[in-house]
């Protein structure tokens, strides 16, 4: 996978691409990304329900990677 694209400061902007995402202007490589930095950061689940919701299935059909199980 790519890394993500990023802002003017070298940072992933969240807010930037969850407002593309909403408004249907986010491509299909920005939304992979999107939705891996969202599982990753464990955002996903935070977010409205759409989100975990989705990034569920993209898990499911190994579109994304899922969380890493971190040892106990």
């Amino acid at each position: 996978m790519t890394q993500p694209t990023t802002n003017a400061g070298g940072k992933f902007d969240l807010t930037e691409r969850i407002i593309a995402y909403e408004t249907g202007e986010l491509s299909h490589e920005g939304f992979i990304e999107l939705f891996q930095y969202l599982v990753d950061t464990g955002l996903a689940w935070s977010l409205q329900g759409h989100y975990g919701r989705t990034a569920e299935i993209l898990i499911a059909d190994n579109v994304i990677k899922a969380p890493k199980k971190e040892n106990a």
